[in-house]
C-alpha cells in the first residue's frame, strides 16, 4: 500500500473509523481528490471529537496521541490545495454563509466541518444582536433606595460617604444589568454569583415596576440538572434573606422557585437534535439566566442563542477558570476574550449608573477591551482526550447547514479563490490575525466577581485554588505539604485510594441502597465521589468502577446482587449520551434501587428533587458506573468530599483547568492523590481550544486563551 498522509495516520491508529470514513467517502466520490484534501477532512472530523471547532493547519500534532513521526505539509501549501478542492468553501467574510453544498470550510488557518463553521458564525451574530439590543429606558435615580438595600456596601444614600468609590463587583454587575441585554457574571466558587443573580432580578423587576410594565417572565437554567437545582437552590435562599431583609414580596415573585437544564428550557424534540425554540419561536421570557456557561459546547450555545428573543436579557455565569466544555468549543473563553478583563466600567454606564455607584475610578472608553483572564496562546495547545462523543455529535439543523448534505460532483467552491491567509507567527491561536468584519467592538459587558474561594466554614480552599489557577506548582506543593489547609488532605504518590480507604468508601456507597426513598439516595449520593482525570489505566474512572462494583457485589456477606444487564441495587451510573426520547443527557447522575418486588429501577432527578423520574435500567441511554468519574463530567455538580486521583504518570489530559475544575468540586472535604512530577506537568499547561469564535467577536490576539 503507498505511504500517504492519510495512511499514514490511519495505519498509526490516529484516525477514528468515523473520521476515515469520511475521508474515504470523498474519494469515492471523486478519485481526483488529492490526498492532502482527504487527509485534512478525516482531521477535521477527529478535531471535533477531541473538542475543538476545526483542525489548525499550521501545527495538527496535538491532535495525535503519540509522537508519530508523521511529516505534514507545509501550511501554506495545504492551503492552497485545499482552497482549489471542490469539497472545501472559502468565505469571503467572516460573516458570510459558506456554500452550503461543500462539507468544508477554510477560514482564518481553520478547517472545519461546515457543520462547526456556521454554529461559530450564527453564535457570534446572535451574541452581537443581542449585545447590541436596546432596553426599556428608565430613570436610574428612583431604583436608588432599592439598590441601597440590596447593596449596602455600595450604597451612595446618606449613610455611606458621598461620592465615594465602591469596588463591588457584585452591585456593579446588577446595575449593568439595567443598561444591558447581555451580561457575562464570572468568578471562582464562593464569589457570589448566584446571589449576585437574586438581587440582580430583584432589581430588573423594580426596573419593569418602574416603566409600567409586568413583572419580568425569568427562567433559570444550566448544563445539568444538578447545576440547574443547585443554582434554583441558591436563589431560593436569596430570596428568603431578601423577604427577611424587608424587600417587597411583588418583587420577589417574579424569581423562579426551580431551575431547568437547557435541554429542558429549549424544548427537546423526540429522537431529534432540534428543539421547539428557535428564531422563529423564541422562548418567551424576558430574562434568561444560565449557569455554569463554561460547560455549554458550540452547537447547544448557538441553539440557545438563536432561541433568546429580540429584547431578552441574557445573564451567562461561569468560572473561566474552569475546563471547557466535554464536547466541541471553548465558548465562554472566546467570549470573554472579547467582552473584556470584567474589572472596568465603560465611561457612558459610569455616568448613568453613578446614582448607584458613585464616581467609579476604573473607567475607560466603551471601544476600549481587555484581556479576559491571564491565558495567552500556548505551545501546550494539547487537546483533551477524555471525550465522550453524544449521539447528536454531528446534529443537524435547518439554520445551521450540515456537513452531510448531498455532495455534489460539478462545483469547485474554491477554485480560483485565494485560501484564507495562516498568521505569520504560526504559534500563535487560530484567527485573531484576521480581521473579522468591521463591526463595532463586541457590546457583551462582563463583570468579574473576585471575592473568596472558600466552599464552607470548615474547607479552607482558596490559597490553593489561587495557586492552582495561576499555575503556582511551587506554591500549589508548599500548601498541599504544609496539611495547614482545613479539610485539604494530600496523599502524595498514592496510586490507589482503594487500598488506604477503601472500607470508608465502601460504607458510603453501600449506604446509598438503605435510604428510605429514591430522592433520599439521590440527595446523599452527592456527599462523595472520586474524580479522576483519564478514563482508562489504574487512575481511570472505568477501572475504578470495575473495582468498585467488584467490590460491592462480591464483597464477603455484603455483596449485592447483580440484575440483568450488570445492573445492581445501589449502583450510581452515569448517562454518557444524549437521549431526547427520556430526556437524559450526557452527564446525567442516577442511582439504581431495587423495587422491593426483586426488579431493579433506575431512578434521575426530575424537574422538582423531590420526585425523580424512574426508568428500567434495559431501557436507558447509554450509560456507565459512577461511582467515580472524570473531571470533565463532574463539572456543574459538587460534592461534600472529594478524592481527586491524578494518574502516576504525565498525560496530556492533564492542565491547571482540569485541577482547578476538580479541587473546587468540594464543599467540605478535599483529598488529593498524586505525584509532585504529575502536578508540576498539570500546573504548567493549559486546556485550549481551536476556534475562531473569539475572532469573530472581535477579541484582540492578546486576549484570546
Amino acid at each position: 500500500m503507498s505511504t500517504t498522509l492519510l495512511n499514514d495516520l490511519w495505519l498509526a491508529g490516529q484516525l477514528r473509523t468515523l473520521d476515515h470514513a469520511l475521508a474515504q467517502s470523498l474519494r469515492r466520490l471523486d478519485r481526483d481528490t488529492p490526498d492532502a484534501v482527504l487527509a485534512a477532512a478525516a482531521l477535521a472530523s477527529l478535531a471535533v471529537s477531541k473538542g475543538h471547532a476545526g483542525v489548525w493547519l499550521a501545527d495538527p500534532q496535538p491532535l495525535l496521541d503519540a509522537d508519530t513521526g508523521i511529516e505534514w505539509p507545509r501550511a501554506d501549501d495545504w492551503q492552497v490545495q485545499l482552497a482549489d478542492s471542490r469539497w472545501v468553501a472559502t468565505p469571503d467574510a467572516a460573516s458570510v454563509e459558506s456554500d452550503p453544498h461543500a462539507p468544508l470550510v477554510l477560514e482564518g488557518g481553520l478547517l472545519y466541518l461546515r457543520r462547526y463553521r456556521e454554529y461559530e458564525r450564527a453564535l457570534a451574530l446572535g451574541l452581537q444582536r443581542i449585545a447590541a439590543s436596546a432596553v426599556p429606558e428608565t430613570g436610574i435615580e428612583p431604583l436608588a433606595p432599592l439598590f441601597a438595600q440590596l447593596f449596602p456596601r455600595a450604597s451612595l444614600l446618606p449613610q455611606a460617604e458621598e461620592g465615594a468609590p465602591t469596588d463591588d463587583h457584585q452591585a456593579r454587575a446588577a446595575a449593568l444589568a439595567l443598561r444591558h441585554a447581555l451580561l457575562l457574571v464570572t468568578g471562582g466558587p464562593g464569589t457570589g454569583k448566584t446571589t449576585t443573580t437574586a438581587r440582580l432580578l430583584v432589581l430588573l423587576a423594580a426596573q419593569a415596576r418602574q416603566a409600567g410594565h409586568r413583572p419580568p417572565r425569568i427562567a433559570l437554567a444550566a448544563p445539568t440538572g444538578r447545576a440547574a437545582e443547585r443554582m434554583a437552590e441558591s436563589v431560593r435562599h436569596a430570596v428568603q434573606s431578601l423577604a427577611a431583609a424587608g424587600i417587597g414580596a411583588d418583587l420577589l415573585a417574579p424569581l423562579p422557585a426551580t431551575g431547568t437544564t437547557l435541554h429542558r428550557l429549549l424544548g427537546t424534540v423526540p429522537d431529534s437534535p432540534r428543539f421547539r425554540h428557535h428564531a422563529d419561536n423564541p422562548l418567551p421570557f424576558d430574562v434568561v439566566v444560565v449557569d455554569e456557561a463554561s460547560m455549554i459546547d458550540l452547537p447547544l450555545m448557538a441553539k440557545l442563542v438563536d432561541a433568546v428573543a429580540d429584547g431578552t436579557r441574557l445573564v451567562l455565569l461561569g468560572d473561566p477558570d474552569q475546563l471547557p466544555s466535554v464536547e466541541a468549543g471553548d465558548v465562554l473563553a472566546a467570549i470573554l476574550a472579547a467582552a473584556g478583563g470584567g474589572d472596568r466600567l465603560a465611561d457612558e454606564d459610569a455616568e448613568a449608573l453613578s446614582p448607584l455607584l458613585g464616581n467609579l475610578p476604573d473607567r475607560h472608553p466603551p471601544t476600549d477591551r481587555h484581556p479576559s483572564s491571564d491565558r495567552h496562546p500556548s505551545s501546550d495547545r494539547h487537546p483533551s482526550s477524555d471525550r465522550h462523543p453524544s449521539s447528536d455529535r454531528h446534529p443537524s439543523s435547518d439554520r445551521h447547514p450540515s456537513s452531510d448534505r448531498h455532495l455534489p460532483t460539478d462545483r469547485h467552491p474554491g477554485a480560483g479563490r485565494d485560501p484564507a491567509p495562516l498568521p505569520a507567527d504560526s504559534s500563535t491561536a487560530p484567527g485573531p490575525h484576521l480581521h473579522a468584519n468591521d463591526e463595532p467592538p463586541f457590546p457583551g459587558i462582563r463583570v468579574h466577581l473576585q471575592r473568596g474561594y472558600r466552599q464552607s466554614a470548615a474547607l479552607d480552599l482558596a490559597p490553593l485554588a489561587t495557586a492552582v489557577r495561576e499555575g503556582d506548582a511551587g506554591r500549589a506543593l508548599s500548601l498541599l505539604r504544609g496539611g495547614a489547609l482545613s479539610n485539604v488532605h494530600f496523599h502524595e504518590n498514592l496510586a490507589d485510594p482503594l487500598q488506604v480507604q477503601g472500607e470508608q468508601l465502601l460504607a458510603h456507597w453501600r449506604a446509598l441502597g438503605d435510604a428510605v426513598s429514591p430522592a433520599q439516595a439521590l440527595a446523599l449520593s452527592t456527599r462523595l465521589r472520586i474524580l479522576t482525570a483519564v478514563r482508562e489505566g489504574p487512575q481511570g474512572a472505568r477501572t475504578l468502577n470495575a473495582r468498585i462494583e467488584r467490590l460491592l457485589v462480591e464483597g464477603s456477606g455484603t455483596g449485592l446482587p447483580r440484575a440483568g444487564h450488570g445492573h445492581f441495587h445501589g449502583q450510581l451510573i452515569i448517562v454518557t449520551e444524549n437521549s431526547y426520547r427520556h430526556r437524559l443527557f450526557n452527564g446525567d447522575i442516577g442511582i439504581c434501587l431495587g423495587d422491593g418486588q426483586g426488579a431493579l429501577v433506575a431512578w434521575f432527578p426530575g424537574d422538582d428533587p423531590a420526585q425523580p423520574r424512574a426508568f428500567h435500567p434495559a431501557a436507558l441511554p447509554a450509560h456507565e458506573s459512577a461511582f467515580a468519574m472524570t473531571v470533565h463530567k463532574a463539572q456543574g455538580s459538587e460534592f461534600d468530599e472529594v478524592w481527586l486521583v491524578l494518574p502516576a504518570r504525565g498525560n496530556r489530559v492533564l492542565s491547571r483547568e482540569l485541577v482547578y475544575t476538580g479541587i473546587t468540586r468540594a464543599r467540605q472535604v478535599l483529598h488529593l492523590a498524586g505525584s509532585e512530577a504529575v502536578i508540576r506537568e498539570a500546573l504548567g499547561r493549559h486546556a485550549s481550544r481551536w476556534s475562531g469564535l473569539g475572532w469573530r467577536l472581535g477579541a484582540s490576539a492578546e486576549a484570546l486563551p
